[in-house]
């Protein structure tokens, strides 16, 4: 790779380039597009597979197919007039609720925990190494990203080198490259020692343990207990999580998804009375929808607030 393509490279996510590919796949291979398209070809892709992918999806396959185009140097067939009819058409005659990921509560947190560190000690009385090991990095998986929410691609992209700690007070992560942050300046985050259920403590017990100096903070550990050198991908840490969940006896824990721990942590901090620009500084929020699709409100308080409307 040249030097030019591998910055180039960098500054795609690597998300980003895998559903990219899949949407390309998709139009050629699956529906049996050619490349490069024409706007009529585009808006007859859309309109045929309307019924069957989501809004949300369709938006992401036409990103892809104009970044192709871009990239390739021919001009991009999705910003005619016809493709943006098709897509508003769609979206009145298949207008679709935005799924919202489950949240993990406080007490669930709380009981996750505790399953842990009950299966830690048991594992200790045997001297099993490798189930504490794995349990110390589920730990410090699952604070980490409650208390500092966030999503399962920041958790997979989190460097040992990046990160640090007082013990007692604090921790800083500081991540190269965030969603919002469109220039890529990076973005440091902080959050303090807790009495409970502490992020710092975790995180600390947990790279002392496996011995990382520098590198990715969450990895694969085989079932000799050796460590991978890669991060485990997003999708791994999901599965992970939900597989977590299901241990520790949270009902249903399939329905969790990557924005759980992040939603789980906004619907805690708004029912405790954090203002809105505090969680969205704290968090790394640029604007307030963003903030508002994560934080359930308090359906008690609001009870209690049309009950006072009756007097």
């Amino acid at each position: 790779m040249s030097k030019i393509n591998h910055y180039i490279h960098a500054a795609t996510r690597e998300n980003t380039r895998r559903s990219y590919q899949s949407a390309i796949e998709h139009y050629e291979a699956t529906w049996g597009g050619f490349l490069p398209a024409t706007a009529d070809n585009i808006a007859l892709y859309l309109s045929e597979n309307a019924e069957t992918l989501s809004i949300n999806t369709l938006k992401q396959r036409i990103a892809a197919l104009a970044q192709w185009h871009i990239d390739q140097g021919f001009p991009d067939p999705t910003k005619a007039s016809i493709v943006k009819k098709v897509m508003k058409g769609i979206k009145i005659l298949h207008p679709a609720h935005e799924k919202q990921a489950r949240p993990l509560q406080l007490d669930q947190l709380s009981k996750v925990i505790s399953a842990i560190d009950l299966t830690i000690q048991e594992a200790s009385k045997d001297n099993d190494q490798n189930t504490i090991l794995r349990q110390l990095r589920n730990k410090a998986l699952i604070l980490l990203g409650f208390w500092r929410g966030f999503r399962s691609d920041e958790l997979s992209r989190l460097q040992a080198e990046y990160i640090q700690t007082i013990p007692g007070e604090g921790i800083t992560i500081f991540l190269p490259r965030t969603k919002s942050d469109h220039q890529n300046n990076g973005q440091a985050f902080k959050a303090p020692a807790l009495s409970r259920l502490c992020l710092v403590t975790a995180y600390t017990d947990w790279i002392l343990a496996a011995q990382i100096t520098k590198g990715p903070v969450f990895r694969g550990i085989n079932r000799w207990g050796r460590l991978s050198e890669s991060a485990l991908n997003s999708s791994s840490i999901i599965t992970l999580m939900r597989k977590i969940f299901e241990d520790a006896g949270l009902d249903d824990s399939g329905s969790y998804s990557s924005h759980s721990l992040r939603r789980g942590f906004a619907t805690w901090a708004s029912n405790n009375k954090w203002d809105i620009k505090s969680l969205m500084e704290y968090v790394g929020w640029k604007d307030i929808k963003s903030a508002m699709r994560y934080i359930d409100s308090n359906s008690q308080e609001a009870k209690q607030r049309i009950e006072l409307g009756f007097l």
